[in-house]
């Protein structure tokens, strides 16, 4: 696996904050299922949705990825491609991914536990599991919008669907503009 760290950011009480906007998004490989991996610059010319979580199989992250699946469509409209990352294994998403039905892929951020949630800000040390974070990232690898959720809570979809057009908006702006 390969991680480039980049920019991470640390807020007033010491605690390293979730990547803001206008950061470079850091590139990994991780494993999609048990002998298959994916690569954050395999999409490059495309926008990005990183959906962090903390455990296959728990309620919440149960039903945060359940409600992505049902909008994944309006996601592909955007041309975005959706990614959840927890640090639970591949064999553990395919199950959890099976179970669910869910058409969009999970990474296994297992192995060093967290590296690519540490490298995005979103890593919780003594839980050892990611936050509940989201993060839009534009077709040129720059983190558009990120989110850091209460771990207990649902963002929902609004938050990135809100990004999403946001980042289609400049996108038609600054394609008029030249």
């Amino acid at each position: 696996m390969s991680i480039v760290i980049t920019n991470s950011q640390t807020g007033s009480n010491g605690r390293r904050t979730a990547l803001g906007p206008g950061v470079p998004a850091p590139d990994f490989t991780l494993r999609c299922t048990p002998d298959q991996s994916v690569s954050l610059n395999e999409f490059r010319g495309r926008t990005v949705i990183l959906a962090f979580y903390p455990a296959d199989w728990s309620p919440v992250c149960g039903d945060q990825m359940a409600l992505y699946n049902e909008v994944l469509n309006e996601f592909q409209e955007f041309d975005a491609e959706l990614l959840g990352i927890s640090v639970d294994g591949a064999w553990c998403h395919s199950a959890f991914a099976k179970q669910n039905k869910l058409h969009f892929p999970l990474l296994a951020d297992f192995e060093p536990k967290g590296a690519v949630a540490r490298a995005y800000g979103v890593y919780d040390q003594e839980n050892g599991m990611s936050e509940r974070a989201l993060f839009v990232i534009d077709p040129d690898g720059i983190i558009h919008w990120s989110y850091l959720s209460p771990i207990g809570i649902n963002p929902g979809a609004n938050g990135i669907l809100s990004a999403l057009e946001d980042l289609k908006t400049k996108s038609e702006t600054t394609a008029v503009a030249k």
